[in-house]
């Protein structure tokens, strides 16, 4: 659609309600609940059986306990399967510990570097340093995704892996990323969080990689709570995975098994509770994908006449699902910052929330260096001639999309209508001049 000339902001007028003028929107926004008689029958039959849980931390437990849980467990896994046509899925606590146990698996330790996203979720960058492995930051693209010509310039002798994330439910461009990591013998993780149901280039994301990792957190599309999903279609893979869910020192012995790195016995294990909901859920995804993706759509197309701002439209190679709406603000067109702009909407009953996260090194463990005890991993003899930069300015997209660009607006998910998204869109009209 051609642009069409509406005049620029300003924030002068009397009609504007951050000036005292009637605001466009006096209702609230609604929370985004997923759940119903489906989820509650799902938990009265898990209740009903006395059994909320029937994981074992033994190889070879007396039924109806097992090392790979319960039948609700295992029903989810399968029906995970089913649906992304993955061959092993491995529930998890939560999709942090799901990428924890990925490093893990993979063998990434002392001396390795992953390289990581700046403009995520903070476990992201925690997950390697949890080996004692060192993330190396790679810059991103407007999407919010791994550039892959960033990715290349960083890799070296000690990258073992890269963990992308299909950020905003947006998918990365997996083709070039996993072009590199052929290139070099790389791992890949997809961290898809928030991209359940996308697809890159007719492949659901989660399937490109060695693994990808879901989560049932209860803000994502799909939910039981807390809760999450690896799949992989390696053998190996699946089995590391469930050992490291559940307690794999006390098992690898009585199993025969002698591949031990990195075997530490952690609990990661979902309840039955907790995969009976996920069950369901997985049942309502395409239906709350297809909710979304139809209003994002519909505010597109009413917010990208505004030469100011850049609506999220769909890449030439996926089909996206967006976990929350990604707008940006150009400050120069606009003649007004982002800050003053975004106040100025949300006088008008509107709830936009500027930057996404701050890129993570900037956090306080990267710019000193120091996670654990003695600085650790960063001082480990094995990483000290990691050449790792966290300065200000290694990535200067993930910079710009938080400091001046990116505007983050939830609410593109049921109960909300196509009514509510044109509230968004006269609310930014308003602040025009004729």
């Amino acid at each position: 659609m051609e642009r069409i000339e509406l005049g620029k902001i300003d924030l002068s007028s009397p009609e504007l309600a951050i000036n005292g003028g009637k605001r466009v929107r006096d209702r609230g926004w609604l929370d985004n609940f997923t759940t119903g008689d489906e989820e509650k029958m799902a938990l009265a039959r898990v209740i009903d059986s006395g059994y909320l849980s029937k994981f074992e931390g033994s190889h070879t437990p007396d039924e109806p306990f097992c090392f790979y849980g319960g039948d609700e467990v295992r029903a989810l896994e399968e029906e995970w399967n089913s649906y992304y046509g993955s061959k092993y899925a491995i529930s998890m606590n939560s999709a942090t510990s799901g990428l924890y146990a990925s490093i893990g698996a993979l063998g990434i330790g002392f001396g390795d570097e992953v390289i990581v996203s700046p403009y995520t979720m903070s476990a992201c960058a925690v997950a390697p340093m949890v080996y004692g492995a060192i993330p190396i930051f790679a810059d991103v693209t407007d999407y919010g995704s791994l550039d892959p010509k960033s990715i290349e310039s960083l890799i070296t002798e000690r990258t073992k892996a890269i963990l992308v994330v299909h950020q905003f439910g947006i998918p990365a461009q997996m083709d070039e990323i996993m072009a590199i990591a052929k290139a070099h013998n790389l791992k890949v993780i997809e961290d898809c969080a928030q991209a359940h149901g996308a697809k890159y280039r007719g492949r659901y994301v989660g399937t490109i990689g060695d693994i990808g990792v879901f989560s049932l957190n209860v803000n994502k599309t799909i939910q039981s709570g807390e809760g999450g999903v690896c799949i992989t279609d390696d053998e190996e893979l699946h089995y590391r995975l469930a050992l490291i869910r559940n307690h794999g020192e006390a098992v690898v012995g009585s199993a025969g098994y002698e591949n031990i790195t990195n075997i530490a016995g952690f609990n990661y294990r979902m309840t039955e509770l907790q995969a009976s909901v996920a069950r369901v859920q997985l049942k309502k995804l395409d239906s709350l994908n297809r909710e979304r993706v139809e209003l994002v759509e519909y505010l597109n197309s009413g917010l990208r006449e505004f030469d100011f701002l850049t609506t999220p439209d769909e890449p030439d190679w996926g089909e996206s699902t967006y976990y929350v709406y990604p707008l940006r603000f150009n400050p120069e067109v606009a003649g007004v910052t982002r800050e003053e702009f975004v106040e100025a909407v949300n006088w008008e009953g509107i709830k936009f929330y500027q930057g996404y996260v701050k890129p993570l090194y900037t956090q306080p463990i990267y710019q000193r260096r120091h996670l654990f005890k003695n600085g650790y991993p960063f001082t480990a003899p094995e990483n000290r001639d990691s050449k790792v930069d966290y300065s200000m300015g290694i990535c200067p997209n993930a910079e710009r999309l938080h400091f001046r660009e990116m505007i983050i607006d939830e609410h593109i998910r049921l109960p909300h209508t196509k009514r509510d998204m044109d509230d968004i869109i006269e609310a930014v009209g308003k602040l025009l001049s004729p």
